[in-house]
């Protein structure tokens, strides 16, 4: 029997702010290929930005955690890659 583990479900995190244009570009690129995703607003939930700032070490928007791999910006190349589109 074949096991075929390409299209299982990844963990994918977006922190983001309201106003950030490249968040929305993200989430569009994630809704556009049926990716499930959580967003957190780090200009309103200060647990969530000080939890991305210890994660990436990073102040700027979006912060992506796909599995556990974090990317810093909006990167289509590279969420295509780390998502196995």
């Amino acid at each position: 029997y074949s096991l075929i583990l390409t299209n299982m479900a990844k963990s994918v995190v977006i922190y983001s702010t309201p106003t950030c244009h490249f968040c929305k570009l993200a989430k569009d690129y994630f809704d556009k290929n049926g990716i499930k995703y959580t967003a957190y607003d780090v200009s309103s939930d200060i647990e969530k930005r000080n939890e991305m700032i210890e994660k990436s070490g990073q102040m700027g928007v979006p912060v992506i955690i796909i599995d556990n791999e974090i990317i810093v910006g909006y990167d289509e190349a590279t969420l295509k890659d780390k998502l196995g589109l």
